[in-house]
């Protein structure tokens, strides 16, 4: 089948060029791997909304039903595979010498697909702290048969997430901003742009004078003001930017 997306030459020339290259993720990447976005409704969850319970006053209300909610969508994403944008987003780590994947999904499929320089804004379902003390832990290093799990201190585990209400890891953040900042070439991949602070990045990009290219199977706010928008899956186009720039000595 003949390849139908078109690069302008404009990203062309950019994409040779750029050294400094940061990509911004949303839940649009991770639902080609078949994971629900966020608000899409689960089987017995569907009387429940999200806000209902990502947030720090539901887990206080009721632990035991927030924790259930996680451990069924971590289940989930167990049983899904990195998809070929996950892949291509790797790559591309390996082409620029400074790159940095700045992610809002919590599912880690980037890791998984062998994304090593990544922030997480908005932290991994992976991962649990304690909800009093904040130390972390790894699934191996407690009891899951305690609903939820106790730590040392006392306090029940939640997931490492950032929940409704709560601010983004300073640090990740920063370092996010000061990236984009530096940025000759910025990607929005998969994002709707409208949940902040992450949806700054881009503009914040732009205005210091990176080349900003959106991809995304919808226009979304911000596609009136990037440089180039390309519209589709992440799969299907970020491939064909990969074997774009393979043969133009980014190795």
């Amino acid at each position: 089948m003949p390849n139908i997306i078109s690069l302008s030459t404009a990203l062309q020339q950019k994409l040779v060029s750029a050294k400094k290259v940061v990509v911004l993720t949303g839940a649009g990447v991770s639902q080609e791997s078949g994971i629900s976005t966020f608000r899409d409704k689960d089987g017995l969850w569907q009387k429940f909304k999200p806000e209902d319970l990502a947030t720090p006053q539901a887990f206080e209300k009721n632990p035991k039903m927030v924790w259930e909610w996680y451990d069924f969508r971590r289940k989930k994403i167990q049983t899904v595979q990195p998809n070929f944008a996950h892949l291509a987003i790797s790559q591309m780590e390996k082409i620029f010498s400074e790159f940095l994947l700045v992610t809002q999904n919590v599912d880690g499929l980037h890791q998984k697909a062998g994304s090593k320089k990544i922030l997480e804004l908005h932290g991994n379902l992976n991962r649990n702290k304690c909800f009093s003390c904040e130390r972390i832990y790894k699934e191996s290093d407690f009891d899951s048969k305690t609903v939820p799990p106790v730590c040392k201190c006392g306090g029940y585990l939640r997931p490492d997430v950032v929940w409704f209400g709560e601010l983004l890891p300073e640090l990740a953040l920063e370092q996010a901003q000061q990236a984009a900042s530096q940025a000759e070439l910025f990607f929005s991949i998969g994002t709707s742009a409208i949940v902040y602070p992450a949806a700054s990045l881009p503009f914040l990009a732009k205005e210091k004078g990176a080349f900003v290219v959106e991809i995304n199977t919808s226009e979304t706010e911000i596609s009136a003001f990037v440089d180039e928008l390309l519209l589709g899956k992440a799969g299907v186009v970020l491939p064909v930017i990969v074997e774009f720039l393979r043969p133009k000595g980014k190795k």
